[in-house]
């Protein structure tokens, strides 16, 4: 009987340790990976989802995300949802505590945080999606705050609604896109919008953010999208589109009056909000144009978080390197100050909310690297 006890007990810890070998691990040689937000910090939050990440003007990292209380639902499932965000001062090692940066009274709700950097004005844009519950259930309303010390303190939220979306779009479901918008070398700020019955849009803004209008151009097949200006002064959306199984792309070499559109297979995808960003530009200096995409690398399912480089404007992509292969989702990529690449991103079924930074050497296993620009201009 103790033998076979003893049998039992042996068997089930070999299940056990095979179990725990097969627990997705995040990639070796990472400079840094922290948790920087989940529901043991705070147990009256049932989660937090939907991240956003940027370089502050001084260097300083911004974690902007969803702080969910009563359920993990979105806006429009939830009574109170609120903006909260985390600083790090030394690239990601070390964060400070949560701050609030959006909190409305029980009933009214905002999500979805999204971020520009003017890099000519110093200020901060922070874009989210708000909702009374309690009158106006359904309809949406978009807002932006910003911050001229880095993050440090915000301005009263502005009802942008009017300006970026037609009035007969009223009851529409519509949204800014979460993670990060852009500011084109002319100084414009530039960003997206969806409205599921007419498309996605762009909207922006050509005096730093005093007022906003948006490009009544619809770019479809389109959900949550990021935009980018490409070298040549091309403007090119990488667009989610559910039940593909790919992302699509979509260019226009007029401001966005027109668009050429394509699929990109080589960008598979689940349907899943993703992140591309400007690396280095021969413009600023640096050695070599350089694109960086992040996305869950799954046709079916958020998993396997990968991020890849571009060296040639988007037109192809390398394999890439995955950074985490288990349950992964929304993700937001930035440059930090030293040329390293720092990625925020929904882990193990939105349970985590990891920071990860790497250098491009590591990326591209070797084969290139960051080298400072000559004479950096923007």
């Amino acid at each position: 009987m103790k033998k076979t006890a003893l049998f039992i007990l042996l068997v089930l810890a070999a299940f056990s340790l095979q179990a725990q070998n097969k627990t997705p691990a995040m990639a070796k040689g990472l400079k840094t990976h922290q948790d920087l937000f989940n529901t043991s910090m705070n147990d009256s939050v049932s989660c937090y989802r939907i991240p956003a990440l940027i370089t502050a003007p001084n260097g300083d990292l911004i974690a902007a995300i969803d702080e969910r209380i009563p359920s993990c639902n979105d806006l429009r499932g939830s009574d109170d949802i609120n903006i909260v965000i985390r600083r790090s001062s030394n690239s990601g090692r070390t964060w400070g505590p949560i701050e609030t940066v959006i909190d409305f009274p029980l009933g009214k709700s905002a999500s979805d945080p999204s971020m520009i950097v003017d890099e000519m004005t110093k200020e901060i844009f922070l874009f989210y999606n708000f909702m009374n519950l309690d009158t106006e259930k359904d309809i949406y309303y978009l807002h932006v705050t910003k911050s001229s010390d880095n993050g440090k303190t915000w301005s009263e939220p502005e009802d942008i609604t009017s300006q970026i979306a037609k009035p007969e779009w009223h009851n529409d479901f519509k949204f800014i896109t979460s993670g990060r918008g852009i500011q084109t070398r002319s100084g414009k700020l530039l960003h997206t919008m969806v409205n599921l019955n007419s498309g996605l849009h762009l909207f922006g803004s050509d005096d730093h953010g005093k007022t906003w209008y948006f490009i009544d151009t619809p770019v479809q097949p389109a959900d949550e999208s990021k935009v980018i200006e490409l070298a040549d002064g091309t403007l090119m959306i990488n667009a989610r589109v559910n039940k593909k199984g790919l992302r699509y792309v979509h260019t226009s070499t007029d401001g966005g009056k027109t668009w050429a559109t394509k699929p990109a297979p080589e960008l598979v995808d689940p349907g899943c909000n993703a992140s591309i960003v400007r690396y280095t530009a021969i413009k600023d200096g640096y050695d070599k144009n350089r694109l960086l995409f992040s996305n869950a690398n799954s046709a079916k399912g958020r998993t396997n978080l990968t991020v890849r480089v571009s060296y040639d404007e988007g037109k192809t992509w390398t394999k890439g390197k995955t950074i985490y292969e288990g349950p992964s989702a929304y993700s937001s990529l930035t440059v930090l100050d030293n040329g390293d690449i720092g990625m925020f991103f929904e882990k193990d079924e939105y349970t985590e909310n990891v920071f990860a930074s790497f250098s491009l050497k590591w990326l591209t296993n070797g084969k290139d690297k960051y080298k400072k620009p000559k004479n950096k201009k923007f």
